[in-house]
Formats: structure tokens, C-alpha cells, sequence
């Protein structure tokens, strides 16, 4: 089976709702996101317009996301007792690739990857920074 690039907003939302589908189920992530989320369809909106920003820099979009995702996880953080760890991110990063790879193929899915790979790494950073 050929699978296609990430093209569309339609592309985006199905990679993001299948994705944390998958977070909700995980025993290690789960309760993170379950316990902070209240209306799971708006967040998986947000993060789609987030990831729809992200990846198509170039073009005209509709939605444009705005928000300061390094304060959202820092107050996650202190939240649940600062006890996300560098363990929480590597594993979020693994059902991200997973869930591209099962789904897409292409530039687009590989500047998904690389996108998720320097954002895990600058919110952990600045989450650690933020307990000092």
C-alpha cells in the first residue's frame, strides 16, 4: 500500500486525533493528558491547527495557532508535582513517529518527525529550567 504526504488540514486532524488516541490508552501518558484535558475534541482542534501551523509555514491557512505551548506544559508540570521526565517525552516521540509512519509517508511526515523531535527536546528544556 502507497501511503501519502500530509497535504491538508483533513491530513493533519486524522495524524493528531489517531495519535492521541493512542496517548489517552498509553498507562504511562494517559493519565497526564486525561487528568488535564477536559474537552478532548476542542484540544485535538487546538493541537490540529497547531500542527497545521507548524508544517505548512508557506501557506495561506485559515486557522493560525497562537498559543504558548512552553507555559501550557510547564503549568502541566507543576500540576502533577513536576514529575514529567525526558522518560514521558521519548515515549509521546515514539507514538508520534508510529502513528506518522502508519499513516504517511513523505516530506511533510518527515518535517512532522523533526518538528516533534526539536519541540520534545525545547519543552522538556525549558520545563527543567522552569524548576529552578
Amino acid at each position: 500500500m502507497v501511503k501519502e504526504d500530509i497535504k491538508t488540514r483533513e491530513d493533519v486532524y486524522l495524524l493528531v486525533s489517531t495519535f492521541y488516541a493512542k496517548v489517552r490508552k498509553d498507562p504511562f501518558l494517559g493519565p497526564f493528558f486525561n487528568r488535564v484535558i477536559k474537552d478532548w475534541p476542542e484540544h485535538i482542534e487546538k493541537l490540529t491547527t497547531f500542527w497545521e501551523t507548524s508544517l505548512f509555514t508557506t501557506k495561506r491557512l485559515e486557522n493560525k495557532y497562537y498559543g504558548n505551548p512552553i507555559a501550557v506544559h510547564i503549568d502541566v508540570d507543576k500540576d502533577n508535582n513536576q514529575s514529567i521526565t525526558q522518560e514521558h517525552f521519548g515515549k509521546w516521540l515514539n507514538l508520534w513517529f508510529q502513528t506518522i509512519d502508519e499513516l504517511y509517508e513523505g516530506e511533510y511526515a518527515m518535517k512532522a518527525k523533526q518538528k516533534a523531535r526539536k519541540m520534545s527536546t525545547f519543552l522538556f528544556l525549558n520545563i527543567f529550567q522552569s524548576r529552578q
